[in-house]
């Protein structure tokens, strides 16, 4: 027989079910004290885009310099290296959101970046140009 119980975790409502094995040890309550650990809703809200993102246009890439792309779908929440500037290998080139995290994008190469191609609050892709060092 399956019952079913709410449980209340800082003041969060959970529906539980619970299988009964046919033994019943007592019938009192038990207080069990363990780490919570947090875990993500069962249903996520649908993600929604700021009202200044706009589907963004193919852009032209430079064709000489060493492009830097996002490794992974996200937001460009942070563009720190502009146009013109000298970045050394590990320098940070930019902060992508993506579900809730940030990942930072560190230079591969040492140069000069020749190109920005996305801006701060685009949405990006796998794979999208971010900017092109030279």
């Amino acid at each position: 027989m399956i019952r079913k119980y709410v449980v209340t975790i800082d003041s969060n409502k959970y529906e539980v079910e619970v299988e009964e094995n046919g033994v019943v040890k007592s019938n009192k309550e038990v207080v069990v004290a363990a780490p919570v650990v947090a875990s993500a809703p069962a249903v996520a809200p649908a993600p929604t885009a700021p009202a200044s993102a706009a589907p963004a246009a193919p852009v032209a890439v430079p064709a000489d310099g060493n492009k830097v792309t996002s490794p992974l779908p996200g937001t460009l929440l942070k563009l720190v290296a502009k146009q013109g500037a000298t970045v050394a290998e590990g320098d940070l080139l930019c902060v992508i959101e993506a579900m809730k995290m940030e990942n930072e994008i560190r230079s591969p190469y040492n140069g000069t970046v020749t190109s920005v191609i996305a801006s701060e609050g685009a949405m990006l892709n796998a794979g999208d140009v971010i900017l092109v060092i030279a």
